[in-house]
């Protein structure tokens, strides 16, 4: 990972899990230091340089409080360096933080490694949307399943009504990634491709394999555009 000291290409390394739990038992932090690590073996311009890495223990809202994020981003201005950081939600939830982040510093993402500032802004802007839209959407359509006699959170196995709220529950979770994929699609990309953002932009610390990418469009109704000859 380290190279000499000549090195133009600097990279400063940002973490950050949502509470305290997450950072001592490295659940989150472990992935994101995965991805990092993936970034900087195949797609990093080589050779490189990591100047330092900072790990906050802080929610997504109010980041720009945090001493660590701080840290990084005097750090990346004073040496012209680039920020890294696993997915585009570590920088923060809110649209109008990443957007402030990457017209001042250099921004790379691991899940989305060639993506550019025009397209982290687009991500983080319907991401923020869907967030707000898909909270609404889960309370009325839990609010209709219950009115209609569904236990939910049942999982009593050949239950009917279990099965409803299970798939509510899982067209709800698919819902709130629609208008990103809609975009998505609009530039050939591949299952792979959509994997990567979809890793990128989810909530949960979770990662899509391009087969996990097809199923959620599938059910969402969304298909890839032939690739043109």
């Amino acid at each position: 990972m380290t190279t000499n000291s000549t090195t133009t290409n600097k990279y400063v390394i940002f973490y950050r899990v949502s509470s305290k739990q997450q950072g001592k038992s490295g659940l989150g932090l472990d992935a994101q230091k995965r991805d990092i690590n993936i970034y900087l073996e195949s797609y990093a311009d080589k050779p490189f340089t990591i100047l330092s890495e900072h790990t906050s223990i802080h929610s997504g809202s109010n980041i720009e409080d945090c001493q660590h994020f701080q840290e990084a981003i005097k750090a990346c201005k004073t040496h012209n360096a680039t920020l890294l950081v696993a997915k585009v939600d570590r920088l923060s939830r809110k649209v109008s933080v990443i957007s402030k982040v990457i017209e001042e510093v250099d921004v790379k993402v691991a899940c989305m490694p060639t993506a550019e500032r025009f397209q982290l802004h687009i991500f983080a802007a319907l991401a923020e949307e869907e967030r707000a839209f898909i909270s609404k959407r889960t309370k009325a359509a839990l609010a209709e399943a219950k009115a209609r006699g569904v236990k939910l959170g049942g999982n009593r196995i050949g239950s009917e009504k279990a099965n409803e709220a299970k798939k509510v529950n899982a067209n709800n979770r698919a819902e709130k990634y629609r208008n990103i994929l809609n975009e998505i699609v609009k530039n050939n990309y591949s299952y792979a491709a959509v994997a990567r953002v979809l890793t990128s932009v989810s909530k949960e610390d979770k990662h899509y394999q391009p087969i996990q990418a097809q199923r959620l469009m599938k059910r969402l109704g969304i298909e890839l555009l032939p690739k043109p000859i």
